[in-house]
């Protein structure tokens, strides 16, 4: 299982629930990596999405303790419902926020980063990969986006 995510410069990785600074080849990347794939996602990220919707031309689980239906989702309530849920998929990202990053992080075995050099005010943090022994960085591309210093890395687990 993967994840992809973009954290500023302290992993922080939003705000009120939402990016505050948002990188448009972030935004390319995750849809380019994700499109035809499984995603999880929680509730509070749903919201931040365009109509509050799921994500077209994705399978959509949403990883929460509240009980009620989405359309265009499946509901589950436990990372382990989440596995058992993706089981037969080929591809599965989990995407957000941070309360279903943390459950679902034992399981993950790549994780997509873009590192953005910024350090916005944050109330939501992704763990600093580069200081877990259990993880390696496999690759990186530096790039620039409106002037701001960014970096597209692949973490795998070792």
């Amino acid at each position: 299982m993967e994840a992809i995510v973009a954290v500023y410069t302290d992993w922080g990785i939003g705000s009120g629930g939402t990016q505050p600074i948002v990188v448009p080849e972030d935004r390319k990347r995750f849809a380019e990596l994700t499109r035809g794939a499984t995603v999880i996602v929680g509730s509070k990220t749903l919201l931040d999405f365009p109509n509050s919707a799921p994500l077209k031309g994705r399978r959509n689980i949403i990883l929460s303790r509240k009980e009620g239906e989405v359309p265009g989702a499946e509901l589950v309530g436990t990372p382990e419902e989440a596995i058992a849920a993706t089981a037969g998929d080929g591809s599965v990202f989990v995407i957000g926020g941070a309360t279903v990053y943390m459950a679902m992080f034992p399981y993950l075995t790549r994780i997509y980063v873009t590192k953005i050099g910024a350090t916005p005010a944050s109330d939501a943090y992704f763990p600093n990969l580069d200081s877990l022994p259990d993880w390696e960085l496999v690759s990186s591309e530096p790039f620039s986006s409106e002037g701001v210093e960014c970096e597209f890395c692949v973490y795998e687990k070792r």
